[in-house]
């Protein structure tokens, strides 16, 4: 997660949008890049090791 709170505060409401709406991520408001959701990563089952922003699997 950036540092920015601003930027934060800006990827938390993405990130519940897109888990509202039931999509597997959401765009980043900044940087354009399609990020997954931490409900399509868990509904995965596994950690896939590259670090996501949302992964719920932190050890």
């Amino acid at each position: 997660m950036p540092a920015d709170p601003a930027y934060q505060a800006e990827i938390i409401k993405a990130h519940d949008a897109a888990l509202a709406a039931g999509s597997a991520g959401y765009l980043d408001p900044r940087t354009g890049l399609f990020v997954l959701s931490a409900g399509f990563l868990a509904a995965r089952g596994t950690c896939c090791g590259r670090g996501g922003r949302h992964c719920p699997y932190v050890k």
